[in-house]
């Protein structure tokens, strides 16, 4: 009897991946365990956070989740996600019975969300939280990259930590769009870095897409783009990926514009709503007069924090000027402050509206990295304790929106 010789049948193997997606697949790679301790120590500083906001809300009879997933706007994109963009609150006397409307708020977050309670058992206040942690650990990496392209792996460090230990840090763990956005925009940022123009036209139409202030990663994608074809870079390495990037750029933000108005039936329906919502560009006319309330009279501890804040974004901005960053920081950070301080009333919440602006750290990171390592700790350390009490106090305590 003669043995069975037949040759045993192999699975076929998977197609090999392209050389391009290798490369990059191994360069996100290399970047992640590169920035694995800042991340790290990121993390403790948000968890650090959240158990002290939690053991005080518990203190005071406030549930730790529900001022994180369910409180101020979150509320409202709890909504979207249940009902659509048909719902709004009972008109406000002072308004002159005009009602909220939820177009105010961009469609990139919610969208998100609901994709989360599609395919995931979960509610749309989980899903919130579960879309901004993600998005603040995607954030933190990206600042990284940025700060590591630019100064080495140090400062990135410290670039990091700085934005976890911010003041209103805690908002970075809220159902907010605050850490989307930043995510979008770091990465953005860092593809105009690397010239990859297309990759950040792309993140930049997201960035539109997820908050209004988002039109300040078009805007640097744009001046960017003018500036590498206006010195002739762009015809070397593809002029149609330059203008594929900064054409891609504005498309969310203008995208659901368009769409507001279309459903206003007017062009200016979405600035119709911002008005609704006593929202408008004045170019600071209204918070010149609300400093100068401040100053004569009384208000709430937040209002003075905040002056505070902006009087030091305002500072770190010079700095940073000074710096001579690359044109795409210096673009979008400007952007973001002229937005942030030209905006009217909402004056406790300009300093969340400055949470994206990462690059404003830049200089005081330089500093801390070049420090003796006493003070660069006693510095992280200051600034650990008035982020942890600060951030407690605006969610438990402050009634003033955040």
């Amino acid at each position: 009897m003669s043995a069975d010789t037949t040759a045993p049948i192999r699975a076929p193997e998977p197609p090999a991946q392209p050389p391009d997606q290798r490369r990059t697949a191994h360069r996100l790679r290399a970047s992640l365990r590169r920035a694995g301790p800042a991340l790290g120590l990121y993390a403790a500083s948000r968890l650090t956070g959240l158990v002290c906001m939690a053991v005080w809300a518990g203190w005071v009879g406030k549930h730790p989740r529900t001022l994180l997933g369910y409180s101020w706007d979150s509320v409202w994109y709890v909504d979207i996600v249940r009902h659509g963009y048909n719902s709004a609150l009972p008109p406000d006397p002072a308004k002159h019975g005009v009602p909220f409307s939820d177009m105010a708020f961009f469609p990139l977050f919610p969208m998100l969300m609901r994709t989360l309670t599609t395919v995931l058992p979960i509610t749309a206040v989980t899903a919130g939280l579960l879309v901004a942690w993600v998005a603040s650990g995607v954030a933190a990496w990206g600042i990284h990259a940025i700060g590591e392209r630019l100064h080495g792996r140090r400062v990135a460090t410290v670039l990091v930590v700085l934005w976890g230990l911010l003041p209103h840090a805690i908002v970075q763990s809220m159902a907010y769009t605050e850490p989307l956005l930043t995510a979008l925009a770091a990465w953005s940022l860092y593809a105009v870095l690397t010239r990859r123009w297309v990759w950040s036209g792309a993140l930049a139409l997201l960035a539109g897409a997820s908050r209004p202030n988002g039109i300040a990663v078009a805007a640097a994608v744009c001046c960017c783009a003018a500036a590498e074809l206006w010195r002739g870079r762009g015809r070397a390495q593809g002029s149609w990926r330059v203008w594929a990037g900064a054409a891609l750029s504005p498309l969310g933000w203008l995208g659901y514009l368009a769409w507001v108005g279309y459903r206003r039936g007017s062009w200016r329906g979405y600035f119709a709503v911002q008005d609704e919502w006593g929202s408008r560009f004045d170019f600071g006319a209204n918070a010149l007069r609300f400093v100068r309330y401040l100053l004569i009279g009384k208000a709430s501890f937040t209002y003075f924090v905040a002056l505070v804040i902006l009087g030091v974004s305002l500072l770190l901005l010079a700095l940073l000027a000074v710096d001579r960053p690359p044109l795409s920081l210096l673009v979008y950070t400007l952007v973001l402050v002229a937005i942030t301080l030209g905006g009217s009333n909402y004056f406790a919440s300009k300093p969340r509206f400055l949470l994206p602006a990462f690059p404003l750290l830049l200089p005081m990171a330089l500093a801390m990295a070049r420090a003796r390592p006493r003070a660069a700790v006693l510095t992280g350390g200051a600034l650990a304790g008035l982020s942890l009490v600060y951030g407690t106090y605006l969610l438990t305590v402050a009634r003033a929106p955040l």
